[in-house]
């Protein structure tokens, strides 16, 4: 259930259930079946996680609010344009290509009437067609899918697409410690045998008589596995991580031969290890003298209440009446070097006390007046690069949490070894806390410290849920890690569920959005960098469309209400938002994340999708455009001394060449040099010249079908320079600072200020009457 493979002891008193399965380690029964499919445990926790929520990621939210403002806003247009071009005709103010009025009342023939409608609708339509930013989801699911490639190759497995936009809003992590910020790898690092001190990486036992009795304790009390292979190679351990460093340990620093363990001693009893006592215990019967040895081993507080002596450094046996308090401090000590400490106790005991039965289920274990043999400090090393991924992801803006089930010492430790707590500050109460406390706080209390909180130890998948919940009421992105079974509630309601790829259950990986295969925190850092940067190329193409389509918008509404016609035809136009929007989409799409997008603070749930600096540079865009196609509509057939349909071919031409060249300035929003690092995405370079050869065949060889007229070198030439001015214009416009927050926000603020103002002069106003009165009176 949990995804961890603990022993548990089932019985017809205390523990009657068995879960399905589950495997028998020893003994037997019968079994009744009480329940089966959704009515088991594991079928009531499938439930929880299988229900979709359908909650919209920050992004889509953002997408649909733009969508709905720039459709609106181009109904608003063509309706308008409808209006005044249907005015414009019915009351005979425009003019056919001979100079005559199209329409004379009466005079004029109905099939000419239709002909002109059904023009001005079309031009309506047209301006729908260049408003509503169709080529966005194209661009959204271009730049998604190419990044789950790229990621995949970073060791991180897109499960869900929406994801990897996701990430890049994240403004919390919260971490496990043991397998993503650690090695998952223990080590033995320290061993106390009755020294006042202990020294660094003192792990060497002296005693003769210690170590024969470590031999038992560790050799026969496990559930690890020793293999030595016949060719002499080192020794193969399999087990638990805990098991597999003691064993290791015990073999290559103690000298313990495991066979001849095995044949000089016959185990008698097991109490195997569960997560609940914490301990583990065996009774062994010596061949040589036939004696019988209970040794016990597990969290050192616990074996140390079950002990009454210890073994001082020399082997001899003390009292622990009056150094209790000593060891109990060393064992402190230990935890908070982010060690966990394992105890070893042992006691000789006779037949008696053994209670030695025929049936060996019913033999007894003594549990009290134990020798202390020693204190093993075990250490799972942080994994290399790990301290840099915190920072980064902090230098980032995002907060990272860590939830771990160690005691509060080692969590500690461990959060401080990794960056997590800044070892130069002194750490405060609500930034360290246990499960239970947090889990015991009122709701108000919960909400008011769970930002605070940095590290929640001996905490439960229960109390990771909790946290994932408050914060996402407190407007936060959050992500969470995890590997069991039980983290898949908190992987489900987290906004990116991260699961791991080597030690996480099935259960949890069909609960995350990503896969981190290698199980590493560094991946996690990786990833939030592929989410921000999947958002920035988002941006991006989001300020190329929409000065692509303001500009049209803009023209072909002027053009329409002064003019009577749009110079930009329906096929013109499908053929810049079709064709040049998939083609910039796929340009854009293919930025690969850079150093600056881990330095800036993450966007969040609430910030706008269109910054100010999105702003500034497409408005200057389009406004530049908008200038020169404006005068090119009125000016140009004097300009160039050419006719009507060279002029609007001019219009087009210019008008494509102009996105063309400010698709350079759209690789970077902040950056004057646009071309840094262009030629390592050959794929941007080959869209834009298979841009420019679909141009070059729209205008010379497809004129019936787009409308066009060929253009000479030097037409061409002006087109082209005119549409490379927005390399100087994108540069200059750069130089201009704009502020952070929203323009929205400071208008917002003044209108604050002037309520509040307004507020004031209304209080004011009955006390200076009567104060008025007052003077007159007197």
């Amino acid at each position: 259930m949990t995804g961890e493979s603990d022993p548990v002891e089932v019985n017809s008193t205390e523990n009657p259930f068995l879960f399905s399965g589950s495997k028998v380690a020893d003994g037997y029964g019968r079994m009744l079946v009480t329940s089966v499919g959704m009515n088991t445990a594991w079928g009531e926790m499938m439930s929880s996680i299988s229900g979709d929520s359908n909650e919209r990621t920050p992004l889509q939210a953002r997408l649909d609010k733009l969508t709905s403002s720039i459709g609106k806003i181009g109904l608003v247009v063509a309706f308008l344009v409808l209006v005044v071009l249907l005015i414009r005709y019915f009351t005979g103010n425009t003019q056919d290509k001979n100079g005559k009025k199209e329409y004379n009342g009466s005079q004029t023939d109905l099939d000419d009437v239709f002909n002109a409608v059904v023009r001005i609708v079309a031009a309506a339509v047209t301006i729908v067609v260049v408003a509503i930013p169709e080529g966005l989801p194209l661009a959204v699911t271009l730049t998604l899918a190419y990044s789950m490639k790229r990621m995949m190759a970073d060791q991180a497995m897109v499960r869900k697409l929406s994801a990897c936009e996701t990430m890049g809003s994240a403004t919390i992590i919260c971490t496990d410690k043991t397998g993503t910020l650690t090695l998952n790898e223990m080590k033995v690092s320290k061993f106390w045998l009755g020294q006042d001190s202990i020294e660094e990486d003192s792990t060497l036992v002296d005693a003769a008589n210690v170590v024969s009795l470590l031999h038992q304790g560790v050799g026969l009390n496990t559930t690890g596995t020793v293999y030595i292979p016949a060719s002499g190679s080192g020794p193969e351990i399999s087990g638990s991580p805990t098991e597999k460093a003691l064993l290791s340990w015990a073999i290559l620093q103690l000298g313990m031969d495991v066979e001849k363990l095995k044949q000089g001693y016959r185990i008698l009893h097991v109490e195997t290890f569960n997560s609940d006592k914490k301990r583990s215990g065996v009774a062994i019967r010596k061949s040589a003298d036939n004696t019988i040895h209970v040794h016990w081993k597990g969290a050192a507080e616990i074996i140390l209440a079950m002990c009454s002596s210890y073994c001082e450094s020399s082997g001899i046996t003390k009292s622990l009446d009056g150094d209790r308090f000593k060891i109990e401090k060393i064992i402190q000590g230990m935890a908070a070097s982010s060690l966990r400490c394992i105890a070893f106790a042992h006691k000789e005991i006779s037949e008696e006390e053994m209670g030695c039965h025929k049936d060996e289920s019913k033999h007894q274990l003594r549990k009290e007046g134990l020798t202390l043999l020693g204190i093993v400090g075990l250490k799972d090393p942080c994994r290399p690069g790990v301290k840099k991924a915190v920072e980064t992801c902090r230098l980032a803006g995002v907060d990272i949490k860590m939830i771990t089930g160690d005691n509060v010492f080692t969590a500690k430790a461990i959060a401080t070894e990794c960056g997590i707590l800044d070892p130069n500050h002194q750490v405060n109460g609500n930034e360290v806390v246990s499960g239970a406390d947090f889990r015991n706080y009122t709701h108000e209390e919960r909400m008011e410290k769970v930002e605070m909180i940095r590290v929640m130890a001996r905490s439960s998948p229960f109390d990771k849920l909790l946290m994932v919940q408050c914060l996402k009421q407190k407007g936060h992105v959050v992500a969470v890690t995890g590997d069991g079974t039980n983290d898949a509630p908190a992987l489900k309601e987290a906004d990116i569920g991260l699961s791991m790829g080597i030690q996480g259950t099935e259960v949890a990986k069909e609960s995350s959005d990503i896969v981190i295969l290698d199980d590493d925190f560094t991946s996690v850092a990786t990833v939030l960098r592929w989410g921000r940067c999947v958002y920035n190329n988002i941006q991006k193409f989001i300020q190329f469309q929409l000065t692509v389509n303001v500009a049209a918008l803009v023209i072909n509404f002027i053009a329409a209400v002064s003019a009577g016609k749009v110079p930009l035809t329906a096929v013109q136009l499908l053929w810049v938002n079709l064709i040049m929007d998939t083609l910039g989409a796929l340009a854009l799409a293919t930025e690969r994340p850079t150093d600056e997008l881990m330095q800036r603070s993450p966007v969040g749930r609430t910030a706008p999708l269109i910054t100010n600096i999105m702003w500034r540079n497409l408005l200057a865009q389009a406004l530049f455009q908008i200038s020169v196609l404006l005068t090119l509509q009125f000016k140009g057939e004097s300009i160039f001394n050419v006719n009507e349909e060279v002029k609007d071919t001019l219009i087009f031409n210019t008008f494509v060449l102009c996105q063309v060249f400010n698709e350079f300035n759209s690789r970077s929003m902040e950056k004057q040099n646009v071309f840094k690092g262009i030629h390592k995405n050959r794929l941007f370079l080959g869209i834009v010249g298979i841009t420019i050869i679909l141009q070059v065949v729209m205008v010379e060889f497809l004129k019936k079908f787009a409308n066009t007229v060929r253009l000479n070198g030097l037409q061409w030439g002006v087109c082209i320079a005119i549409g490379a001015l927005s390399w100087p214009i994108g540069w200059m416009v750069k130089l201009i600072t704009v502020p952070d927050k929203p323009f929205l926000n400071y208008v917002k603020r003044a209108e604050a200020r002037i309520k509040r103002i307004l507020r004031l002069f209304n209080q004011m106003g009955p006390s200076s009457s009567r104060l008025g009165i007052g003077c007159g009176e007197r």
